[in-house]
């Protein structure tokens, strides 16, 4: 089986860009998304850059920060310019596709400046998998020659997808030393284990809610063995 660790939030902050690097010289993460509205993308980038063997996506951002488009982007912003839409966004009325899709166009542009390649596409809070967004994810993913992280939305599209499967339970309570022994009954050649690995720091702390556990994420990270039947991506 071939296994992806993949690292969320990269340039969220410097604790979480540092424990992402952390868990990938001295763990098995493999690959990383970058949030270009984060706190610390330049260190994200500069770090990335020494570093080349950690592989690099994007991380489109919709439900969090300020966009990163200067203009045309007015309904999806509150009063103050910061995204409305929160982590509870299927609750809400649908965005307006046309200025997502000039959002993520400008976010992905701004990654590409950086000069890094562009692993894949994935999202804060999955948002990149809410059903009326599915066109504008095909069309970045086949415009760009990139794989999208796997989200129900997209299980059909298969020539698009980073892996057959997504698993998402390395996170809060079942954070454990016994992944792989999870992943061993799963009927499917390659998965994406999403992960969180991060030194806390103080700007962790004003903009998440999940806090602690990254760093027992990346002690776990950081000390597994693994087993002869997975081919690390």
């Amino acid at each position: 089986m071939k296994v992806l660790f993949n690292a969320d939030d990269f340039g969220l902050t410097k604790g979480v860009t540092d424990g992402i690097i952390d868990a990938h010289l001295n763990g098995v993460v493999g690959s990383t998304t970058l949030m270009m509205n984060g706190k610390a993308v330049n260190d994200a980038v500069t770090l990335a850059k020494k570093h080349p063997t950690l592989k690099v996506g994007i991380h489109l951002v919709l439900t969090w920060g300020r966009p990163v488009s200067c203009d045309g982007v007015a309904s999806l912003i509150d009063t103050d310019g910061h995204f409305k839409y929160k982590n509870t966004y299927r609750d809400m009325e649908a965005p307006d596709v046309h200025e997502v899709e000039t959002e993520w166009r400008a976010q992905i542009e701004a990654f590409i400046a950086t000069g890094l390649p562009l692993h894949h596409i994935d999202s804060h809070h999955h948002v990149h998998g809410w059903e009326p967004l599915k066109d504008v994810v095909v069309k970045l993913a086949r415009e760009y020659e990139v794989p999208v992280r796997y989200v129900e939305s997209l299980k059909h599209e298969h020539e698009i997808l980073l892996t057959e499967k997504l698993w998402l339970d390395f996170y809060g309570d079942s954070v454990d030393e016994v992944i792989f022994e999870k992943l061993h009954g799963l009927d499917v050649d390659t998965v994406e284990v999403m992960v969180h690995p991060a030194f806390v720091d103080e700007d962790l702390r004003g903009v998440s809610s999940y806090v602690e556990m990254r760093e027992e994420e990346l002690r776990i990270l950081r000390g597994l063995n693994v087993p002869a039947w997975v081919e690390l991506l």
